[in-house]
């Protein structure tokens, strides 16, 4: 598999700022139909946050959506990809830490990309992609 991250990953994601309220970002979630929002500030990745952050963190907490903010509960420990890494490369990494995305970053650190489970998928035959499921859910 020769191709790049670059040429798989979704490409000017949809992002959010640390004092974005968890409903802005719930949103854009909704707008963009995804399940994850690239925190960051300017260009900068400082983190993420998911529907399952938002669950876990907030919902399940009892707490309002309305105040608390992203920068609260966004994950800051990130595993990321870079562009031109290929695409086995970003298949290993999402097996290895269990994620089924990836910021994709620039070496500056600027975000660029998100590549997904799915994105990486497309590159391969089903049995490749059921190994991909497998290990990532295991």
């Amino acid at each position: 598999m020769a191709e790049s991250v670059r040429d798989a990953m979704t490409s000017d994601p949809r992002t959010i700022e640390p004092g974005a309220s968890i409903a802005d970002a719930a949103r854009i979630m909704k707008e963009a139909d995804t399940g994850v929002v690239p925190m960051v500030e300017g260009d900068r990745l400082l983190g993420t946050l998911t529907d399952r952050d938002i669950v876990v963190r907030v919902i399940a907490e009892g707490k309002d959506p309305q105040a608390v903010l992203a920068g609260e509960v966004a994950s800051r420990e990130l595993v990321t990809v870079d562009p031109d890494q290929d695409l086995a490369e970003a298949l290993r990494l999402m097996a290895r830490h269990r994620v089924r995305r990836l910021p994709v970053v620039e070496e500056d650190g600027r975000l660029v990309g998100i590549i997904s489970q799915g994105d990486v998928a497309t590159g391969h035959d089903e049995a490749g992609t059921g190994a991909m499921v497998r290990d990532i859910s295991e």
